[in-house]
C-alpha cells in the first residue's frame, strides 16, 4: 500500500472526499514528524510507538576502495508495534 492507497482507504472508511482524506493523512504525518523532531515520542495505544533513537558516530569502510570513513552521529526514527497490531497481523 502506498500513500495514495492509504488516502483512498481513509476516504472510503470515513466518508470523506479524497481531498479531505489526503489533508487528514498529511496532517497526521506532519504531527508525528514535528513531535519526533522535538525529541519526543508518539504513542498510539494498540497501534504502536514512534520514537527517536540516537545513533553514535562510528567508523565505516568504503566497500570499493577499502578506505576508512567517519559516519557522523545521527537521530533515527524507530517504530515499535503495539500488542493489538501484532495480534491483528498474526
Amino acid at each position: 500500500m502506498n500513500k495514495n492507497d492509504l488516502v483512498a482507504a481513509v476516504a472510503d472508511a470515513s466518508g470523506l472526499s479524497k481531498t479531505d482524506a489526503g489533508k487528514a493523512v498529511e496532517a497526521t504525518f506532519d504531527a508525528i514528524t514535528k513531535a519526533l523532531k522535538k525529541g519526543g515520542e508518539v504513542r498510539l495505544v494498540g497501534f504502536g510507538t514512534f520514537a527517536v533513537a540516537k545513533r553514535k558516530a562510528s567508523t565505516g569502510r568504503n566497500p570499493r576502495t577499502g578506505e576508512e570513513m567517519k559516519i557522523p552521529a545521527s537521530n533515527q526514527p524507530k517504530f515499535k508495534a503495539g500488542k493489538a497490531l501484532k495480534d491483528a497481523v498474526n
